[in-house]
């Protein structure tokens, strides 16, 4: 079971395009329930202190969308 963090529609406003790390991007994606997720990579490799709230937010499993190509 992969995790991800849960976030809400003003936290991924919030973080899309931002630096997490000195030079590494928050890329919020959604998942097939239509969640608003980052991985537990961006969470655990998060430095910037505007975003250590991120260290805090909710653990879901992933469910990706179907691959359009299938």
């Amino acid at each position: 079971m992969i995790q991800v963090g849960l976030l809400t529609e003003e936290q991924k406003v919030l973080l899309d395009g931002q630096l997490f790390d000195i030079d590494s991007y928050f890329g919020p994606v959604q998942d097939n329930d239509n969640n608003w997720i980052i991985s537990i990579e961006e969470i655990d490799h998060t430095t910037n202190e505007e975003f250590l709230w991120v260290k805090t937010l909710p653990l879901i499993e992933y469910v990706p969308q179907p691959d359009p190509e299938l």
